[in-house]
């Protein structure tokens, strides 16, 4: 069985914890980032009104402000995007998660696609954030996939992700649910994105064991609610300030 050397530090930075649940309120979210501050995540993912608090909330510590943008279904115009992008940076924000027009990708119209991509891109990269494309996998074919780890690469785009998480597909028994981060998927964006360009896997992942697979495939960052979980699972593992091997179990993340 394949190992992997790991520290809770390390693990703690492979996290950007998600508070975009709609039901969450300003206490929960609260909360959130004070737990987010307290085991030194990468990132805290907050929805757009949260990030003037959460930038006051992680001022001073090593948590980032991520929020989000066009989320979760991507439909905003560029201009509201770009907006959108502008005022979480005014705010504080130091990661923008923004999700693509799924529809134009699914129509192949990449021309539209692309260029809100580059827009995006030089808004945040001349702000010294770090942009973060959301795919919303799910919905798409590998070759959409493929054309949109190009374009990002293309583009000096720092993560491309997986999911946003409330990527729900109709089920031919007419319920709705949603795989997010899978194996193959992961594959695929780590194959197609370039060598500079970051894989955030999003959805799904909600074991330590999830999180070191994922991680064994390329994933730089996950995009957990299930942070105290994956954090006391890896102490009773006995994972803790230095470095120990731990093993990994093969697909742990569903594979599609």
């Amino acid at each position: 069985m394949p190992t992997v050397t790991v520290s809770l530090p390390q693990i703690a930075k492979l996290i950007d914890h998600s508070l975009l649940h709609p039901t969450l309120t300003d206490d929960d979210i609260t909360a959130g980032l004070v737990f987010a501050r307290n085991l030194k995540l990468a990132a805290a993912c907050v929805k757009p009104y949260s990030v003037p608090d959460a930038a006051r909330l992680l001022a001073g510590s090593s948590v980032l402000v991520c929020s989000v943008v066009g989320f979760p279904h991507g439909n905003s115009t560029q201009n509201i995007k770009l907006a959108e992008t502008r005022e979480a940076l005014d705010a504080g924000a130091a990661e923008i998660d923004v999700v693509v027009n799924v529809a134009k990708v699914l129509g192949g119209q990449w021309d539209y696609v692309e260029q809100e991509i580059e827009a995006l891109a030089r808004l945040v990269a001349s702000r010294s954030a770090a942009l973060k494309v959301i795919f919303e996998n799910d919905y798409l074919q590998d070759e959409h996939i493929i054309r949109l780890c190009e374009i990002c690469t293309k583009h000096n785009v720092a993560f491309v992700k997986t999911s946003t998480g409330y990527g729900f597909v109709k089920q031919p028994n007419g319920m709705y649910s949603y795989q997010g981060a899978t194996v193959p998927h992961l594959k695929l964006m780590r194959q197609h994105a370039g060598a500079a360009v970051q894989i955030k896997a999003a959805g799904g992942v909600r074991t330590l064991d999830d999180l070191l697979y994922v991680m064994s495939l390329g994933v730089t960052r996950v995009g957990a609610s299930a942070t105290q979980a994956i954090m006391d699972e890896a102490k009773t593992r006995g994972i803790g300030e230095t470095e120990v091997e731990v093993q990994i179990k093969e697909m742990a993340v569903q594979s599609q």
